[in-house]
């Protein structure tokens, strides 16, 4: 299992709104990993599997949107 704290800000569009990735949590090759984030509307803090969510779109970077 693999645990590591994202320190730069990364902005995520989720299920429940756009939100901020704290962790990620990995747990080998046999399982997706998750990705622990603390929604923007609300404060709440979620975990979510690597296939519900998405980089918020980013023009400064030139991150194109979905």
């Amino acid at each position: 299992m693999l645990f590591h704290e994202i320190k730069q800000l990364m902005y995520m569009d989720t299920p429940h709104g756009e939100g901020i990735a704290l962790f990620i949590i990995d747990y080998g090759g046999q399982a997706n990993t998750i990705w622990v984030i603390a929604n923007c509307s609300d404060g709440k803090i979620r975990h979510y599997n690597s296939n519900d969510i998405t980089l918020t779109t980013n023009f400064t970077l030139k991150i194109a949107d979905k």
